[in-house]
């Protein structure tokens, strides 16, 4: 059972019977000598990606759960559900539009680098890379001389995905965009 003050990034824990993984880690050090430091965590659900915002003293336990990271790859849309391929033993995981609702916009075909998350054997979900590469399907014209850092401009892609890209970029052109953040980054 880990300890608040031993979580990182990424951990998974058991809160009221829940699977979540840590988010965001805010340390607060008090400054009345006897005071505990205290962490402000913020936890997403493994299932439905829901926030929760909790605060633990540094020595409070938290449960463990039995969670398997596996590579894995989106092959196919089946009605109302996304197939994955296990990448070690080709086994299928079929996970629901509702359950993947915020991570659609990110998912295309080839994608590189998708985590499935396995809690006590059952596939629950997956973690998609920190960015992926998509290409600009729709936007306004580019603009010859703006600058890198001036005004942004909207820009779709196949997926449905909308964002603020700078104005010099134009369709076609291949951007890094956060998934964390739903923002462009760079050029690819």
């Amino acid at each position: 059972m880990p300890k608040a003050s031993e979580l990182k990034r990424g951990a998974v824990v058991e809160i009221e019977g829940n699977a979540y993984v840590v988010n965001h880690i805010d340390i607060r050090a008090p400054s009345s000598r006897g005071a505990n430091t205290l962490y402000k965590i913020r936890f997403n659900d493994v299932r439905t990606r829901q926030k929760l915002d909790k605060t633990f003293k540094g020595d409070d336990m938290l449960g463990d759960v039995d969670l398997e990271r596996r590579k894995v790859q989106f092959s196919y849309i089946d009605d109302q559900f996304y197939v994955f391929m296990d990448e070690e033993d080709y086994s299928q995981y079929h996970l629901s539009v509702d359950m993947m609702e915020a991570q659609l916009p990110y998912i295309t075909e080839g994608l590189e680098g998708i985590m499935g998350l396995r809690v006590n054997g059952e596939f629950v979900a997956i973690e998609l890379p920190q960015s992926v590469v998509m290409e600009i399907t729709e936007c306004s014209p580019g603009i010859k001389g703006a600058s890198a850092s001036a005004r942004t401009k909207p820009a779709s892609f196949a997926t449905g995905l909308i964002i603020q890209v700078p104005e010099y970029l134009e369709v076609g052109e291949r951007v890094k965009v956060n998934t964390q953040e739903a923002r462009y980054m760079s050029r690819a």
